[in-house]
């Protein structure tokens, strides 16, 4: 028996994926540990899930952190376990990643020191720290290096995908925000290398009542709607893949539940026409949320996330935004809440004011995002993800009236 915390959700059977349970079996996780990675220490403290990647019926990826006890003094531990239709679980360590070539150079201090002296300037220091800020496996990874004096953050992708990821970081720069600089690049590796941007997080603002004005998100974001959409090197964001990717999860997640379920289909009912129908208008974020923003010491506005830039839809780019302040505004905590709640209220308003947009179809654009946004219940799983869903879909149906 296992002597460790783990917060093991429970999932339904994938029949294609019969061993999918192992990847939340505590007993199995640690035994494969020790033997697969060749570590004898001894169990942990903690085992904690971070992220879960399901593709319905042919694989499955769990990320877990490994919390040792206070007497190892030793810091905490990311490694894998994934699983295919044809493949046995296979457990890896971080940053061992087949489909990020460029991340174990880019996580191992040593070699991070000399990759940040070929590609962005040889700096006098012996050594580089690097801190894990997240990791999704096998698609992406952002570290925080510390060089001497020098504060980079390198964002891994896929070496495949790193063209279209450099073609929406200059198209952030023609938004009404700040970013960070491009200091250097590894496109063999997927790696690039940009400038710490120091500042607040505009969510913690959001959260504490001490957010700038919505007008200034507003300012920032329609300068980038009226950049020109036509990099060919970005593809053009696809709401009906992600939206459908979604709904394959919760009808499988939800087959079981029969009032959950059909409450599901009423809202794919509702929402299915208008996802039908949607199409690109013109350069758009395509996650735009607080959480990619931060406030400088000097008040302006910093967009530290883009990788989704290309052709989209402006209000989606708001109805986005409003969804995961919604979520917010159910989930956190009471005072976090309120305030994420009149943020919210001030935000819709100004939109709708400011751009002549139709109250509905700002509705539908939410309401889509926020369907999307219900995912965290079973990417980041607990063990009532189920509850967590069942009250997400439920905003959903709120949004829609």
């Amino acid at each position: 028996m296992t002597d460790f915390a783990f917060d093991a959700p429970a999932f339904p059977a994938d029949a294609r994926l019969p061993q999918l349970p192992r990847l939340f079996d505590p007993q199995w996780l640690w035994q494969s540990f020790s033997q697969q990675l060749d570590d004898p220490r001894e169990a942990p403290k903690r085992i904690r899930i971070r992220h879960f990647i399901h593709s319905i019926g042919r694989s499955a990826i769990v990320s877990y952190e490994l919390e040792w006890h206070e007497h190892a003094y030793l810091p905490n531990d990311t490694f894998v376990a994934a699983l295919g239709r044809e493949n046995a679980p296979k457990v890896t360590r971080f940053p061992d990643d087949e489909r990020l070539p460029g991340l174990a150079e880019a996580a191992c201090p040593e070699a991070a020191l000399r990759l940040v002296n070929d590609t962005v300037l040889t700096v006098p220091a012996r050594r580089a720290r690097v801190q894990l800020i997240r990791y999704r496996p096998t698609y992406r990874a952002v570290l925080r290096h510390r060089v001497g004096k020098l504060r980079l953050y390198a964002r891994v992708v896929r070496p495949g995908e790193f063209a279209p990821f450099l073609a929406a970081y200059e198209a952030s720069r023609l938004s009404g925000y700040g970013v960070p600089d491009l200091a250097g690049h590894w496109p063999a590796g997927g790696v690039m290398f940009l400038t710490e941007v120091p500042g607040r997080e505009l969510r913690s603002l959001i959260r504490k009542g001490k957010a700038p004005s919505p007008e200034r998100i507003l300012d920032g974001i329609e300068t980038l709607w009226h950049q020109p959409g036509d990099n060919s090197q970005m593809p053009t964001f696809n709401l009906e893949r992600a939206y459908r990717r979604a709904l394959r999860g919760f009808r499988h997640n939800l087959r079981d539940h029969r009032d959950m379920r059909r409450d599901l289909e009423d809202l794919h009912t509702r929402m299915a026409p208008f996802v039908r129908d949607w199409h690109p208008v013109s350069m758009a974020h395509n996650d735009f949320y607080d959480d990619q923003l931060l406030v400088t010491p000097g008040g302006d506005l910093a967009l530290v996330d883009f990788e989704a830039i290309a052709a989209g839809d402006p209000l989606l780019d708001i109805g986005n935004f409003l969804a995961h302040l919604r979520w917010s505004a159910r989930f956190s905590r009471r005072s976090q809440a309120k305030n994420s709640g009149r943020y919210y209220d001030k935000l819709r308003e100004a939109a709708l004011e400011r751009f002549g947009w139709k109250a509905r179809e700002l509705d539908y654009r939410e309401a889509v995002c926020l369907f999307r946004v219900c995912t965290n219940a079973i990417r980041h799983p607990k063990a009532d993800w189920r509850e967590k869903l069942g009250a997400g879909l439920s905003l959903v149906a709120d949004c829609l009236g």
